[in-house]
């Protein structure tokens, strides 16, 4: 694939077929993937990648210790929660996924299982968790590469044919994370993504996101026009 098919193509993948994903796909991916910038060339992240039975164990804690109501313990800082325009695109997004799944907005049973495929991160056959070193825990930049190597991940799995969705609500128990995907505690559990190959037949996979427009974006200082 073109590179600007890849970026275009792209898009967040939430349904997935029960198909395992071979694990010389997923090291080919991963090695695109960690030519991704890095400050300095620090290269601070690793791949914890988890499929079968110990990634069974990480949804069913993850879900029983949410539903039990164990606060979250994700070891990422979190903002309040959105406001302005950025709960205005949050809104929009959920409109157009449960508009795709058919989910009405006073239907809490629906609503309840789509935040639980979140918690069990989408029923997806594979699970990478992307952590970085605790000795460079503090700063912004670590994860900021943490985020460059994330982009280049998901770009090209879909390049090879596999999906992916960035979620954060699958390590939202990090002990469960941690103790079922083996994560040394010298590491900083960042994100987790989604990977699998994409069910066509999942409505919520044809959703595209919006972006605004260029003009909202960018600005361009000294050039002729």
């Amino acid at each position: 694939m073109d590179y600007d098919d890849v970026v275009m193509g792209r898009r967040s993948i939430r349904g997935y077929k029960p198909d395992p994903v071979p694990m010389a796909l997923i090291r080919e991916v991963i090695a695109l993937a960690v030519r991704a910038p890095s400050s300095l060339n620090t290269q601070p992240w690793y791949f914890h990648v988890v499929t079968g039975e110990p990634l069974n164990r990480i949804r069913a804690g993850n879900v029983e210790r949410n539903l039990a109501g164990v606060p979250e313990s994700r070891e990422f800082r979190r903002q309040e929660a959105y406001a302005g325009v950025h709960r205005d695109r949050q809104i929009e997004i959920a409109k157009q996924l449960f508009g795709a799944m058919g989910i009405a907005r006073d239907d809490k049973e629906k609503r309840t299982d789509w935040v639980l495929r979140g918690f069990r991160q989408f029923d997806a056959p594979v699970s990478v968790v992307i952590t970085y070193d605790k000795a460079v825990y503090g700063g912004d930049i670590a994860p900021f590469d943490c985020g460059a190597v994330t982009n280049a991940l998901v770009n090209a799995a879909w390049s090879r044919g596999l999906g992916c969705v960035i979620n954060s609500q699958g390590i939202m128990q990090s002990p469960v994370v941690r103790e079922h995907a083996g994560i040394p505690d010298d590491q900083v559990i960042m994100i987790c993504v989604a990977m699998g190959w994409p069910d066509d037949d999942f409505p919520a996979n044809a959703v595209v996101s919006n972006r605004k427009p260029m003009e909202e974006t960018v600005s361009f200082v000294g050039f002729d026009s």
